[in-house]
């Protein structure tokens, strides 16, 4: 397994519409693999392909969530590949966003609170199932990024804005340190 570099915005490859996944086979895997790798060591909770530089419809996610309050992360790591919606809830769940490839900004975004939704896992395996809460608001953060949207699009012009000035100036901040 390997630690894949995750692109950053303004990355233009960020914008690019992923393709389906057509092949089943050992670099998928070793993809599947190395995509895990890099999102725990990041660390994040879920990692689309496009953001490690593969414009394919593949994505990662283990919430890491503690059987117990308090308790350990367990991981229960998931994945899905050309993963589709296929029916939202008209009730909306607030949740203050973050993600890789916009560092250690946050922001509150409202996303359809229940879904349905189809993918292949990681044997070509169907799967078609009602999702909920935190799972359901990941599973369309990344599948956003499937089609070139990031978190922050999802904001007003002005709060966009913010986040971004926020990002370059702790850019500057790390380049100046280093």
């Amino acid at each position: 397994m390997a630690l894949l570099p995750i692109i950053e915005t303004p990355d233009p490859r960020l914008r690019k519409v992923s393709t389906p996944v057509e092949t089943f086979d050992d670099a998928l895997q070793t993809l599947i693999d190395d995509m895990f790798e890099t999102m725990y060591d990041a660390p994040g909770i879920g990692l689309a392909a496009i953001q490690v530089g593969v414009p394919q419809r593949l994505l990662v996610i283990d919430l890491q969530e503690p059987e117990e309050e308090g308790g350990k992360p367990v991981r229960k790591p998931l994945v899905f590949i050309n993963p589709e919606i296929v029916e939202e809830s008209e009730e909306v769940q607030t949740y203050s966003e973050g993600c890789l490839s916009v560092p250690d900004q946050y922001a509150d975004v409202q996303r359809p609170a229940v879904i349905r939704a189809k993918w292949l896992d990681r044997d070509g395996k169907a799967h078609d199932e009602r999702l909920e809460g935190l799972l359901a608001i990941c599973l369309q953060h990344e599948m956003d990024h499937l089609q070139g949207i990031l978190f922050i699009d999802h904001l007003s012009r002005l709060k966009r804005d913010m986040v971004l000035k926020r990002l370059a100036k702790a850019r500057k901040e790390t380049a100046k340190a280093a």
